[in-house]
């Protein structure tokens, strides 16, 4: 895959909500036009982008986390900057021995996810 676009409403807003979830996650913004698109990368990802749209249905997205630790970080980091909770770091058994995730909605309402041990392992 080589990249992911999402529907937004909010450039500016999107930009600075996700810089600080993906941080910890080690992605960094690689673009961003004002209005227009914010674009995001991490060494061996798809590039996600982010574009201005009027009509927005909600996504999920899953970043994979490297520790819980992470995991906790992203979702601390995703409320500081105005997301809202979808489910507190923790095990999730229901959907993986293994799996250890956290939830936070974006300000477009789209579910973006912290997870250590998912479906890609």
């Amino acid at each position: 895959m080589d990249h992911i676009s999402v529907p937004v409403r909010d450039v500016a807003r999107t930009r600075a909500f996700y810089e600080a979830v993906l941080t910890p996650l080690g992605w960094r913004a690689t673009g961003y036009r004002a209005d227009v698109y914010a674009a995001f990368k991490k060494p061996g990802s798809a590039a996600l982008y982010f574009h201005r749209a009027k009509v927005c249905g909600a996504v999920h997205l899953a970043f994979r986390a490297e520790s819980e630790a992470a995991v906790g970080a992203f979702h601390a980091a995703g409320l500081a900057a105005g997301g809202t909770e979808n489910g507190a770091p923790g095990p999730r058994p229901d959907y993986g021995e293994a799996y250890f995730a956290a939830f936070v909605l974006d300000p477009d309402g789209h579910n973006v996810e912290a997870v250590l041990g998912g479906v890609g392992g």
